[in-house]
């Protein structure tokens, strides 16, 4: 399965609501999960984002559906990086 870097920021109302974060991440990886999806880790992090989340998901499609669903609540604006381990990688390299 793909696996999605997730650099996030808070909004205003994801901050002045901080104290919902711990929900609201529960609810976002119950929803990776139902889904069928991996949530591999969560980190709060200083500097540039706030957070970084690393998921495993189906496909791309489903990576996009939960991302405009987290999106639309209005608490965290994303990036996303589509990650590729180093096996999958190396097989690419060998074709050049």
């Amino acid at each position: 399965m793909p696996i999605y870097i997730i650099l996030g920021n808070y909004t205003q109302q994801g901050i002045a609501n901080i104290k919902d974060s711990p929900k609201r991440r529960e609810a976002v990886k119950k929803m990776v999960e139902e889904a069928g999806g991996k949530w591999l880790a969560f980190y709060y992090t200083f500097g540039q984002h706030d957070f970084v989340s690393i998921l495993e998901l189906p496909n791309d499609e489903v990576a996009l559906e939960i991302l405009l669903k987290i999106g639309s609540q209005g608490n965290v604006r994303t990036t996303t990086l589509k990650a590729f381990p180093e096996n999958e990688a190396d097989k690419v390299i060998q074709k050049l």
